[in-house]
């Protein structure tokens, strides 16, 4: 097995995903995900403390990038600006590969009731980091967490989109996805 080649995690990621997709979660071993993924069950447990973790790679990342986005945005930013600007920044991010595995990823959380647990879990961690950033900007907790919670609502509808046409950047589908929900919040009086 070649546990030296680089992208080790990236690939365990994959073979995970297509392994659940495939068998289900339940029926999948962190020995058939490594063997898959050409490395070592010993690397598995360097790069993920289990398999349930796969699911969330990368989160941290994410969480960063949308909080520096956030963050990063422009002193008289309003509160949905700011989002707009974290997620811009963690779009950017995210390219060929990511688009190519949500629909197996998709699968693999709908086969599931863990996996569904785990993505509902990663959701509101995002949607708090990205209330804790705008809170960091001096945005008041009732509009940091509702701003928080439409820019997660903004990247998973995007995400979705875009994993689903295929073509341009993530960012043009987050962005879309956000103004729409601007328009929808402000229609309801």
């Amino acid at each position: 097995m070649a546990r030296w080649e680089p992208g080790a995690r990236e690939r365990l990621v994959v073979a995970a995903v297509d392994l659940f997709a495939e068998q289900g979660y339940d029926a999948t071993t962190v020995a058939q995900i490594a063997e898959r993924a050409g490395v070592t069950k010993s690397t598995f447990f360097r790069h993920f403390p289990d398999k349930r973790e796969l699911l969330v790679a990368g989160q941290e990342i994410l969480s960063r990038l949308l909080t520096e986005g956030i963050a990063g945005a422009p002193a008289g930013a309003t509160p949905l600006d700011a989002v707009a600007a974290g997620l811009r920044r963690a779009s950017a991010a995210l390219g060929p590969v990511n688009r190519d595995l949500a629909p197996r990823m998709k699968a693999a959380i709908a086969s599931s009731t863990e996996l569904q647990e785990r993505d509902a879990l990663k959701s509101v961690s995002l949607a708090a980091a990205m209330t804790a950033a705008l809170a960091a900007r001096g945005v008041p907790g009732p509009a940091a967490a509702l701003a928080g919670e439409m820019g997660l609502l903004a990247f998973k509808r995007g995400y979705a989109e875009w994993s689903e046409r295929g073509d341009d950047d993530l960012a043009s589908y987050t962005m879309t996805a956000l103004q729409e929900l601007r328009a929808a919040s402000a229609a309801l009086g």
